[in-house]
C-alpha cells in the first residue's frame, strides 16, 4: 500500500492488480467512507466487544436505498453521466472527477432515480460536496 502524500488517496497492490482507495474518516468512533476503484463503501471499525453486542441486539442493519454521491476529495469534475430523472442501477458510473492527476469514477451504491445534479463539467469541488442526489 502506498500513501499518496498530502491526500486521502492510497494505491493498493494485490498481486498484479492495482486499486485506488480513498479513505474518508467521519466524526465519531471508527466510521469511514472508502472509495475503491470508484465504488463507495461505508465502513465501521469495531472492537470485538462492540461487535458482539451489536450482533446480539440485531443493531447491524444500516440504512437502505441509494446514498448521495459526495466528493471524496477536492478535485475537478471531468464528466457527468446522468441528469435529473434518470434511472440508475447499483454500480453505475455517475460522475468522473480528477484529483491528484488521476480520474476517479464515482458510482451509485444502489438503484434509484436522480433527484438532483450539482456537478458541472469543468468545475472545481471541495471534499464533501454533494454531486448527485438519488431517491
Amino acid at each position: 500500500m502506498e500513501d499518496v502524500e498530502g491526500s486521502p488517496l492510497y494505491v493498493v497492490r494485490i498481486g498484479s492488480e492495482v486499486h485506488r482507495v480513498v479513505a474518508q474518516k467521519h466524526p465519531g468512533r471508527g466510521r469511514y467512507t472508502l472509495w475503491i476503484d470508484g465504488y463507495r463503501f461505508d465502513a465501521e471499525a469495531l472492537d470485538e466487544r462492540t461487535r458482539a453486542i451489536r450482533d446480539l441486539s440485531a443493531a447491524t442493519k444500516g440504512p437502505s436505498g441509494p446514498a448521495p454521491v459526495i466528493a471524496p476529495m477536492p478535485g475537478l469534475i471531468v464528466r457527468v453521466n446522468v441528469k435529473v430523472g434518470d434511472r440508475v442501477e447499483a454500480g453505475q458510473g455517475l460522475v468522473v472527477m480528477e484529483a491528484m492527476k488521476m480520474e476517479n469514477e464515482l458510482r451509485a451504491t444502489g438503484a434509484g432515480t436522480v433527484k438532483r445534479v450539482q456537478a458541472d463539467p469543468g468545475s472545481a469541488v471541495e471534499k464533501g460536496a454533494l454531486l448527485v442526489e438519488l431517491e
